[in-house]
């Protein structure tokens, strides 16, 4: 190399370390700046640039951070390169960070695998702001408390049917159970009636609704985007547009893709922004609670099966209350103190999302002291809540009474809803619905059925593996169970009751 290009490359490197250093140096400034001297939460030491990415749990990560909350208190910060992330672990730090701070801890981390695994309508994942607030506002007017009670008759009747499937078909519990929330979705989102897992819409529903749960997982993601995106698509556009063709041509419908689209009308308004959110609206009832009322469903199931003294009580108080001769309805939920303290405890002893959904704050913030930089995203580690033995006396037990008081649900005991559908803005506008749904869907199979443990060819009991699928809407990994009526009057009931149930849904319409 020659003296001058020796001197030129030294010129260079000079150059390059100084520009580095100076960007260094005027970071640490800006952070200094940021953080007024506050310390980041605890949390494990991290690594120079890396950060803390080889501590970060790979499986079963709510029962890694509960443990490291022991270590380092309830409030943990992890930091990937320059991206921070912190874990909340206690009832208290949710409520002050995520109810208490809503306008500046409600955004959502925004990822690529979101818009292609067909999930960007899902009001849950879309991040905050008025695109946010404009669907949700139409989305609330239909499923606020008020406005839900006409959709209980779809509900019941969808709940009997699947009681008839059931029978039938035991070994299917976890198909019928998703079907049955479609089925109801499709009715009451576009008046579409449903009586088979294999109609088109069915089909259009079910992968699309794949996406938002497995989308997130990057192996299924890299080989299945391209089909969940176009699922997402077909869901958003296909029945709606049958249900607007309907409303054209003057045919007698009810359903709120139809009144969404009447209210336009009405108003004159032509924009197709504004159809856009009709759909969209349209089709989160689909992603707002099928998957939670799957998993709850399928918890109460397991966790009956296990503990047969539970279905006793609850058979007994659905003597009592409702008596041999029909099944429960709604007007009977206030009274079913037992099975409503079932669904509690459903919903707390297998946690439906036991990380909750990510939030993300929208500015630098102050909490407890701690600096929270802008863009951290906030994991609210809601299996450690309902898992707190300071809170439930032996959490891993399946213990109903835990909620009763004096015959009564007991209100002074922290009630798993109120973390299970969400926190401050971002609590899920569809709550009541599926609430709803989940009773229907519980009372009468509980009325109707003996749900015991599985049995081997042998005829001895099967052991179940009692633990959660790893991913962000979590399943019992076991829910296999015996399920067969009562009685000889209680598959009777099971039959007469879902003839009606059909002929109240109206017959069938899967042609497109």
């Amino acid at each position: 190399m020659s003296d001058k290009s020796q001197s030129s490359y030294l010129t260079y490197a000079s150059t390059l370390v100084s520009l580095v250093v100076a960007y260094c140096l005027w970071s640490i400034a800006q952070w200094r700046t940021r953080s007024r001297g506050r310390p980041l939460p605890p949390g494990p030491k991290p690594l120079p640039i890396l950060g803390n990415m080889f501590d970060m749990p790979r499986s079963r990560q709510w029962i890694s951070y509960r443990d490291l909350s022991r270590v380092y208190g309830d409030i943990l910060h992890f930091r990937i390169f320059t991206k921070s992330y912190v874990v909340l672990n206690s009832a208290e730090a949710m409520y002050e960070f995520l109810d208490k701070r809503t306008t500046n801890t409600s955004d959502r981390v925004q990822t690529p695998m979101i818009e292609l695994s067909g999930s960007s309508l899902n009001l849950g994942f879309m991040p905050y702001g008025q695109w946010w607030r404009r669907h949700r506002r139409y989305f609330w007017q239909h499923f606020r408390p008020e406005a839900i009670g006409p959709y209980r008759q779809t509900q019941q009747s969808a709940a009997h049917m699947f009681l008839q499937k059931l029978c039938d078909n035991p070994s299917d519990l976890r198909k019928l159970i998703h079907f049955n929330f479609i089925k109801v979705a499709l009715k009451v989102g576009y008046d579409v009636d449903v009586d088979d897992g294999d109609d088109e819409y069915a089909k259009i529903a079910k992968e699309a609704l794949e996406g938002p749960v497995e989308g997130l997982v990057p192996g299924k993601f890299l080989r299945l985007w391209a089909k969940w995106q176009a699922a997402g698509e077909r869901l958003k556009n296909v029945p709606f547009s049958r249900a607007k063709a309907k409303l054209a041509s003057g045919e007698m419908t009810d359903s709120i893709a139809a009144r969404l689209l009447q209210r336009l009308a009405d108003r004159g308004i032509t924009s197709s922004e504004e159809e856009e959110i009709v759909k969209d609206v349209v089709a989160i009832a689909f992603e707002g609670g099928t998957d939670t009322v799957l998993s709850a469903t399928l918890s109460v199931f397991s966790g009956v099966s296990l503990h047969p003294e539970v279905l006793r009580k609850a058979h007994a108080e659905l003597d009592a209350v409702v008596g041999p001769h029909r099944l429960p309805d709604f007007n009977d939920r206030d009274s079913l103190v037992y099975v409503n303290a079932i669904i509690k405890e459903a919903l707390r002893w297998h946690t439906v999302t036991p990380l909750g959904v990510p939030h993300a704050t929208t500015s630098d913030d102050d909490f407890r002291g701690y600096f929270i930089p802008a863009g951290t995203m906030i994991l609210p580690n809601v299996w450690a809540c309902m898992h707190d033995p300071d809170v439930y006396e032996d959490p891993d037990v399946f213990r109903p009474e835990r909620f009763i008081r004096d015959g009564k649900l007991d209100s002074t005991v922290q009630d798993p809803a109120a973390f299970v559908f969400g926190f401050g803005c971002r609590i899920c506008p569809g709550r009541y619905f599926a609430e709803a749904a989940l009773f229907i869907n519980v009372a009468c199979a509980l009325h109707v059925f003996d749900i015991t443990q599985p049995l081997g060819e042998d005829g001895q009991p099967i052991e179940i593996k009692l633990g959660h699928t790893d991913s962000l809407i979590s399943y019992p990994e076991d829910y296999r169970c015996t399920i067969k009526p009562r009685s000889t009057a209680a598959e009777a009931l099971i039959r007469s009751h879902a003839t009606a149930a059909r002929q109240a849904l109206h017959k069938p319409d899967s042609t497109f």
